[in-house]
């Protein structure tokens, strides 16, 4: 953890702007949590009762699967495939999130939360805002919450939202990470935990600047699955309840399906690499090589110290963390749901590690999202997009050696 700290430090613009309130605060609250769920009997079986939510949750997403699949959502036929296991529940929760905004329920949830973070951490409303609603939605989303103000933040300010989406993780694809066999309790505990982690490093990372007040009114909280951009404010807004699940299915469709050609692309990919690098390695004695190999070795010592079971299973675990950084998070889960070798301290560790979507795909998301919600700062995003990516899986990294720390007592 402190090497973390001092490596964030080490990166910061502005070292002697740094304010230790802020970043006291965000690191208390980032380590509190994993503590109070992850140490303490009563914190933990809270994290249990909500971990058994999101798995009935995804019982009701089964339901659907079945009817649409018919035999072939049976295990014993097809339903462990990622596309039938995990796509379609990315469609289901999208659908329900979209009904819990039409409801209010999101706009109550984010709004205590944020108003949470911003009291205890100091930083702006805007900020603290766009930091909880990436816990239950993603970083293409978030900024919707706070899109009245995005063209006005100061770098500062648009740093901190580009780390926390980077650091944070969607409801909707926490919950198709969970179908894939991945523990849901460490998955829940990770996303709360990656609000005041990103917190953390950007304001490590980038400073404020002299505070510029920025409050957002109840009309910045719209319904994220509904782009503003094609649709009047009254068409956006659902008629009703049936609406607005629509509406977040067809949100969920079009994510489920990006997502399902991205993993396939990528996936395919890799197999090329390794093809490629066994090739080369077999001219000089190691045709074992492979692009998970390479990864593993660049990270294995990080892994190594935040507590993986021995110098093999810190290299495995860098290639995993390796690939969620080069290519996506989606492809080191599957491929971590694969890997029965590691033991459960490592596969605890490494699931944090992996809970977020700081990957440089996420800079060119970031770029089309933000930059179009506010086009003046696109150059501001271009610019800044590979140190959030730093910030993000810093953060993450954070939340890996918390968790092994806690698990470890």
């Amino acid at each position: 953890m402190v090497l973390i700290l001092a490596l964030a430090f080490l990166l910061s613009s502005n070292r002697r702007a740094i304010r230790l309130r802020v970043v006291a605060a965000a690191f208390a609250l980032q380590a509190g949590f994993a503590a109070l769920v992850l140490y303490v009997p009563v914190g933990n079986r809270m994290l249990q009762g909500a971990a058994g939510g999101v798995e009935s949750l995804l019982g009701f997403a089964r339901a659907g699967v079945a009817f649409l699949f018919g035999p072939l959502a049976d295990p014993a036929i097809g339903g462990t495939s990622f596309a039938i296991s995990a796509l379609p529940v990315i469609v289901f929760f999208a659908a329900l999130i979209s009904i819990l905004y039409y409801l209010g329920v999101m706009q109550l949830v984010i709004r205590w939360i944020g108003g949470a973070l911003e009291k205890v951490t100091g930083i702006s409303k805007v900020e603290s805002l766009c930091a909880a609603s990436n816990i239950f939605v993603g970083q293409s989303e978030s900024p919707l919450v706070i899109r009245p103000y995005l063209a006005a933040l100061n770098p500062s300010q648009l740093f901190t939202v580009m780390t926390v989406g980077m650091a944070g993780v969607a409801g909707t694809i926490l919950a198709a990470y969970a179908s894939m066999g991945i523990r849901i309790d460490y998955l829940v505990a990770a996303a709360f935990m990656s609000a005041p982690g990103g917190i953390l490093m950007a304001k490590l990372m980038m400073p404020d600047e002299p505070p510029v007040p920025a409050e957002v009114a109840d009309e910045a909280l719209p319904n994220p699955h509904v782009k503003p951009s094609l649709a009047s404010d009254e068409e956006e807004r659902p008629a009703n309840i049936i609406m607005a699940a629509s509406q977040g299915a067809q949100t969920g469709v079009k994510l489920a399906v990006a997502v399902g050609a991205m993993v396939l692309a990528f996936v395919a990919l890799v197999a090329l690499a390794n093809g490629i690098l066994g090739w080369i390695g077999g001219w000089f004695g190691a045709p074992e090589l492979s692009f998970q190999m390479v990864l593993g070795y660049v990270f294995a010592p990080v892994f190594y110290l935040l507590g993986a079971d021995g110098w093999a299973e810190a290299m495995q675990a860098g290639g995993l963390f390796g690939s969620k950084i080069v290519l996506n998070e989606f492809v080191a889960f599957i491929e971590l749901g694969k890997d029965t070798a590691l033991s459960a301290h490592t596969v605890a560790i490494v699931t944090f590690a992996l809970c977020g979507f700081a990957n440089f795909s996420s800079i060119a998301i970031q770029m089309a999202v933000t930059g179009g919600l506010a086009p003046n700062q696109r150059p501001v995003i271009a610019k800044l997009g590979i140190r959030a990516l730093v910030a993000g899986a810093l953060s993450n990294l954070m939340s890996a050696a918390l968790a092994g720390l806690f698990l470890s007592l």
